[in-house]
């Protein structure tokens, strides 16, 4: 993800990739326009706040679509789940 604090670590890493390409095609349907360095420091945090609030929308509606279809997704084991900020 964004290259700046490593807090947020993903359940599975080797989603990594798919994660940024989610990233860029999010930012490209809201219309913000994403430097091609890829350093997206400089956009306020209310652009890149909808980037990820609109990731998690279309996560959950994938999920909600899929439990209604009949078939949901393996749920991970988290071993290395954080228990303080």
């Amino acid at each position: 993800m964004a290259l700046g604090q490593k807090r947020n670590q993903l359940i599975i890493p080797q989603a990594a990739a798919a994660m940024e390409q989610f990233k860029w095609e999010t930012a490209q349907e809201l219309g913000i326009q994403v430097p091609q360095s890829g350093y997206m420091g400089d956009l306020p945090s209310r652009v890149n706040g909808a980037i990820g609030g609109n990731m998690v929308r279309k996560m959950i509606a994938a999920y909600q679509q899929s439990l209604a279809s009949g078939t949901q997704p393996p749920t991970p084991q988290v071993t290395n789940a954080r228990t303080t900020p």
